[in-house]
């Protein structure tokens, strides 16, 4: 059911730790085995637009717009989904958009080579999906996608225990820091399975979503309040 338990799991530190391990992944994935593409930093596709833009290059610059709508696309896409979850189901609707990834990197896993295109058009539109539907940890901003806010929000929390000697903000440190420890060991795990496994190795990034679908449900004894965030 679309409970407030369910909000509060898509919240917790493992959830989140899961879904930032398949944002490191799709990344390295994108950049090594289809075609030199960041699916999640849209801010390293605006700069080689530009580059490439100044260059004359105009196709390539292309390779990089296309893949910045995508990302726009799924932030809209994502919104339309919460915006019209029912207050009451089985599911919360951040699940319906997490087996929603998990589809459409299933079909990326059988688009060949000649077809890296649509490929990072697709894994963008994860990517953004997936980032405007999962903004909290523990009721904190974070991104599962990228690690520069997480960077600045995580040393912010440390600098703040050395002031007020607050244990939470350094609880909220360490959850930021063992987030981007996710995000470069998932982008490790994307480079060691793309060499063995090539267009396939997505394919480990859906096991990944799956485990974070299958997480969000509440556990037995859990209270099941009905809620929509």
């Amino acid at each position: 059911m679309n409970s407030k338990a369910m909000a509060q799991r898509s919240e917790s530190f493992r959830v989140g730790a899961v879904l930032t391990l398949a944002g490191g992944f799709l990344d390295a994935y994108t950049y090594l085995c289809r075609g030199g593409v960041f699916a999640n930093a849209q801010t390293g596709n605006m700069v080689l637009l530009g580059v490439r833009a100044l260059e004359g290059n105009w196709s390539a610059a292309l390779g990089y717009l296309v893949p910045i709508l995508a990302f726009a696309a799924g932030v809209v896409a994502a919104e339309a989904v919460r915006s019209r979850a029912p207050l009451r189901g089985r599911l919360h609707w951040r699940q319906v958009t997490v087996a929603a990834e998990l589809l459409i990197l299933l079909a990326v896993a059988f688009l060949p080579q000649a077809w890296n295109m649509a490929a990072n058009v697709a894994v963008s539109f994860v990517c953004a999906v997936q980032v405007e539907s999962f903004r909290k940890l523990r009721g904190r901003a974070f991104a599962t996608t990228m690690c520069t806010g997480n960077l600045r929000s995580g040393t912010e929390a440390l600098w703040r225990f050395s002031q007020t000697g607050e244990r939470e903000e350094l609880r909220s440190a360490g959850r930021y820091y063992g987030i981007i420890l996710c995000f470069v060991l998932g982008a490790a795990l994307g480079a060691l399975a793309g060499r063995v496994l090539g267009e396939r190795s997505v394919l480990l990034c859906c096991l990944l979503l799956a485990a974070a679908f299958g997480m969000m449900f509440p556990g037995r004894g859990e209270a099941r309040r009905d809620g929509a965030d």
